[in-house]
């Protein structure tokens, strides 16, 4: 199963990069050309449902492309929440971990892609090899973008 995963130092405490990763309809802020919505309740806690959307942006900051549903299967606040992606494109576990790093936090962002056919399905499945640098692109410069909005006071969970 493919496999990728980032890192970066947050100067902020391990707290507030629960508080701002958790805000899902604020990670439009920092998640790269996507915006994020709760589906049937705020979305905080084992069950809670997410839908993010991946492309063109539109007005009102809402994009037009490649739908992401997810179900949050783990919640420990404030270290851990992973999310089973439950699209027909993007399947598997996304897991986002906070490290602590004195007052500081680490954050630690970790998507398994589940492909068709298992291992076969790595092996056949050359497309991933071919949009594997600009998934990593994408996941590295949405860490960046958030590490500054947790690092400033009343970021994207402040609003």
């Amino acid at each position: 199963m493919p496999e990728l995963v980032e890192r970066i130092d947050v100067e902020a405490s391990p707290e507030r990069v629960w508080e701002v990763l958790t805000d899902w309809v604020g990670q439009g802020e920092w998640m790269v050309a996507t915006d994020v919505e709760t589906v049937g309740g705020p979305a905080q806690g084992v069950g809670g449902r997410l839908a993010a959307r991946t492309g063109v942006p539109l007005p009102g900051g809402r994009h037009l492309g490649l739908l992401d549903t997810m179900v949050i299967t783990k919640w420990d606040p404030p270290r851990l929440v992973e999310v089973q992606h439950t699209g027909r494109v993007i399947r598997g576990p996304g897991i986002f971990e906070i490290e602590p790093r004195g007052k500081h936090a680490t954050f630690v962002w970790t998507e398994r892609f589940y492909l068709p056919w298992g291992w076969f399905g790595v092996v056949l499945t050359p497309g991933w090899y071919a949009v594997r640098p600009f998934v990593r692109w994408g996941v590295r410069r949405s860490l960046r973008r958030f590490a500054a909005v947790a690092a400033r006071s009343g970021g994207a969970a402040g609003r």
